[in-house]
C-alpha cells in the first residue's frame, strides 16, 4: 500500500540541492543526530532563551512541535533560502512533482494540514473566481453555502472548514446524506480513521452519492502515513490533506493537499501570496521545497527498517525495566494508518511500588533530562506508554535509564485528599479573568455528597456536565464539551472556599489558564 518501489529510488529531483557542505551535513546527520562529539546546537539555541527541550516519546503532537525534519529536508530548506523564485511558478512545479510522486493529479504545499483544509474548502466554494474569493467568509449571495459532515467525522479540526463561512450540516445515514445534498452543498468533509471505515456512510458510499451531484469529497488524513497510490483518492475522494510535520517528517509548518488538479490549483488561488481571507496562511519557498523533499524521501525511505529499529528500541527499554518487581511489558502494534508506530506499555502494581503511572509521567516531564511519555493502565495496574516514532538514536537509552531510576526509587506520592470542611452545594455566579478580557456569564450548579461533587457548568453559550471533589476547603471541578459538537472545551476550576465565596485558578487546557471568583446565590 505504501508504494515504496525501487523504481522511485533514482528520481530525487532535488539532488543538486544537497551538494557540497549540505551533503556532508546530511551524511553526518544520518538518522537525525549530530556528528559524534559535536555540541548540541539545537539544545543550546533553546536553552539560551530559557526553553527546555525534551525527548518526545509521546507522539507527533503539535504542542510538542510535531516531528523532527529529516536531514535531507533541513538541507533542502537551507538551499531554498539562498535564492529568489516566483511563487506561482514554484507552486506549479512543486504541484506537478508532488502529483508524480504520489500518483495523484496534482499537489499543493500548505502551511499545515489545517490550512490545506481551508484552502480546499475555499476552492470548493469559490473555485478560481476572484469575485467570490475576496468576499469569503461572507457568503451572502453565494450558491455554495453548506458543508456536509457525517456525525462520525465531527471534530475540532473542522473549524478549518467552517472558517470559510459554511453552515455545517450533520448526517448519520445514507438517507440523510442524500436528503442533505443539493445545489447549496459545497463539499463533504471526512475525518479519516476507524469511525468512518466502520460506518454505514464510509468514504466509498459518500463518494457514490456525491459524484453524480458534482459535490467534492475532502478527506482529512493529517496524522496518517502517506499511501501511494493514495487510499482515500482510490475510495473516490476528490481531495486529501496531510500534515507535513508528522509521519512525513517535513517542516512542522507545512502540509499537503493532493487530488483533483482543478480543485488543487483553485486551492492555490485561495492561498497566499494571493490576497483575501487566506493571505495569512503563507508558505515560503523554504517550506515548499522542504515539504517536496520530505515526499521525495518518503518514497525512498526503508519503512520496514525504520519499523524494526523502533521495535528494537522498545525491546531494549523493556529489557532494562523488566527486572523490577511487578513490572510487565508488552509491545502494542498499531491498527489503521494514523500514527502508525508500535508502542511499549510498561505496567506495574501501584501499591507495591508506591507510585502511579501519572506521577512517573509528571516527574519525568518535570525532570532533567525532560522526557514526555503517556500514562497507561491495565487490569488493576498502572504504568506508562512509550512511543518510539519520533525518538532519535540514543533517546531510548536515556528513557530506560531514567525510568529504571524512578521505579527503583520512586518520588513521594501526592498528598492524599483531606476530609471536606466545606459544603459547595448551590448555584454560583462566576467572574473569569482571562489573559485578555473577562466574562461574568458563567454559572456553576453544584451538588455535594461527601467529597464528591456533581452538577453543571453554563458558559457564555453552552452548558456541560461537571464532576469534582472537595478536599479540606479546596474544591476542584471539571467540565468538558466534547468533539461530537465539532469543538473541544475542557475547564478545570480549582479554588479555596470561604463561606459563600470561592477564589482560584482555571485551567483551560490548550487555552491556558485564567483566574476566577465565585459567589453563591448571586
Amino acid at each position: 500500500m505504501l508504494g515504496l518501489g525501487a523504481g522511485m529510488g533514482g528520481v530525487l529531483a532535488l539532488g543538486p540541492l544537497l551538494a557540497g557542505p549540505a551533503e556532508a551535513a546530511v551524511a553526518a546527520a544520518g538518522a537525525g543526530t549530530a556528528p559524534p562529539g559535536a555540541p548540541d546546537k539545537a539544545k543550546d539555541v533553546y536553552e539560551a532563551i530559557g526553553v527546555r527541550p525534551l525527548i518526545n516519546a509521546r507522539g507527533t503532537f503539535t504542542i510538542l512541535s510535531g516531528s523532527l525534519m529529516l536531514p535531507e529536508v533541513r538541507a533542502a530548506v537551507d538551499a531554498a533560502a539562498r535564492q529568489y523564485v516566483h511563487l506561482d511558478e514554484l507552486a506549479d512545479a512543486v504541484g506537478k512533482r508532488l502529483g508524480e510522486l504520489t500518483r495523484s493529479e496534482f499537489g499543493l504545499v500548505s502551511s499545515g494540514c489545517s490550512a490545506a483544509l481551508t484552502h480546499a474548502t475555499a476552492a470548493c466554494v469559490a473555485g478560481g473566481n476572484p469575485d467570490l474569493h475576496i468576499r469569503i467568509p461572507d457568503l451572502t449571495g453565494f450558491e455554495k453555502t453548506e458543508v456536509i459532515i457525517p456525525k462520525h467525522s465531527r471534530n475540532v479540526y473542522e473549524a478549518a472548514v467552517s472558517a470559510v463561512g459554511l453552515k455545517v450540516v450533520e448526517v448519520s445515514t445514507r438517507a440523510e446524506l442524500e436528503a442533505a445534498m443539493g445545489p447549496q452543498t459545497a463539499l463533504v468533509y471526512i475525518m479519516a480513521g476507524p469511525k468512518v471505515d466502520e460506518s454505514e456512510i464510509n468514504t466509498k458510499v459518500i463518494a457514490e452519492v456525491a459524484k453524480p451531484k458534482g459535490v467534492p469529497v475532502l478527506v482529512d488524513a493529517a496524522a496518517e502515513i502517506l499511501t501511494v497510490p493514495n487510499v482515500h483518492l482510490g475510495y473516490g475522494a476528490d481531495l486529501v490533506a496531510y500534515s507535513g510535520g508528522k509521519a512525513i517528517r517535513g517542516p512542522q509548518s507545512a502540509g499537503l493537499l493532493l487530488g483533483r488538479e482543478g480543485l488543487v490549483r483553485a486551492a492555490w488561488v485561495q492561498s497566499a501570496p494571493h490576497h483575501g481571507f487566506a493571505r495569512g496562511f503563507k508558505v515560503g519557498k523554504e517550506e515548499a521545497m522542504g515539504m517536496l523533499m520530505a515526499v521525495e524521501m518518503w518514497v525512498r525511505r526503508d519503512h520496514d527498517a525504520e519499523y524494526q529499529r523502533w521495535t528494537g528500541w522498545l525491546k531494549d527499554i523493556a529489557g532494562q525495566v523488566s527486572g523490577i518487581p511487578t513490572v510487565t511489558t508488552s509491545i502494542v502494534q498499531p491498527e489503521g494508518l494514523s500514527n502508525r508506530t508500535p508502542s511499549l506499555n510498561v505496567l506495574w502494581d501501584e501499591e507495591r511500588l508506591g507510585v502511579s503511572g501519572q506521577t512517573v509521567t509528571d516527574t519525568l516531564y518535570d525532570g532533567e533530562p525532560r522526557i514526555a511519555l503517556n500514562p497507561a493502565s491495565g487490569d488493576g495496574t498502572t504504568g506508562v506508554s512509550i512511543t518510539p516514532y519520533m525518538l532519535t538514536p540514543g533517546d531510548e537509552k536515556v528513557i530506560a535509564r531514567e525510568l529504571v531510576k524512578l521505579l527503583k526509587n520512586p518520588p513521594e506520592p501526592p498528598e492524599p485528599d483531606k476530609p471536606p470542611t466545606v459544603d459547595v452545594s448551590g448555584d454560583w455566579s462566576l467572574q473569569i479573568k482571562y489573559l485578555a478580557g473577562s466574562s461574568d456569564a458563567h454559572r456553576l450548579r453544584l451538588s455535594q455528597d461527601g467529597a464528591t461533587v456533581t452538577g453543571s457548568h453554563t458558559g457564555d453559550f453552552v452548558e456541560r456536565k461537571l464532576t469534582g471533589t472537595v478536599s479540606g476547603d479546596t474544591v476542584s471541578v471539571r467540565s468538558t464539551y466534547g468533539e461530537e459538537h465539532g469543538d473541544s472545551l475542557d475547564f478545570t476550576f480549582t479554588g479555596t472556599v470561604k463561606g459563600d465565596a470561592i477564589n482560584g485558578e482555571l485551567d483551560m487546557g490548550e487555552y491556558l489558564k485564567a483566574t476566577w471568583t465565585a459567589t453563591r446565590g448571586a
